[in-house]
């Protein structure tokens, strides 16, 4: 029998994950790097387990992810809105759990362009009346 995988999109900013996930002890892996030298920081490792112990199934899923564009941090937060997604289609229970937490909304924040005439998006280069 074929063993059982449940994947999902997850994204932020400019940032795309692929979650593959199952059954399994624990192991992740992002871009075929393991989870800890991928995020040296402690706050992106929290971040990116914050789905699985939400629903405590921490170590009971096997996840490998696929992701690219965007920094290390909107690459965290969307590898998390990726294994929310994939939780819930592995177990529809979960569902309400994540949603209360607010891990299954894709946070549609992104940076605001430049205009011209002006330093950056907002700001603008100093006036003189004279």
């Amino acid at each position: 029998m074929a063993e059982i995988e449940y994947n999902a999109t997850g994204r932020r900013k400019t940032s795309v994950a692929q979650v593959f996930l199952r059954p399994g002890k624990g192991n992740i892996t992002i871009n075929k790097l393991p989870f800890d030298r991928y995020f040296p920081y402690e706050t992106m490792k929290m971040i990116v387990q914050q789905p699985l112990n939400v629903v405590g199934v921490n170590g009971k899923y096997d996840i490998m992810v696929r992701v690219r564009g965007g920094g290390i941090s909107g690459q965290a937060q969307a590898i998390r809105h990726g294994i929310a997604r994939a939780l819930v289609k592995a177990n529809p229970d979960f569902r309400s759990k994540l949603k209360k937490e607010g891990l299954l909304t894709r946070d549609p924040r992104v940076v605001e362009r430049k205009k011209y005439g002006q330093k950056k998006a907002r700001k603008r280069f100093q006036f003189s009346k004279r």
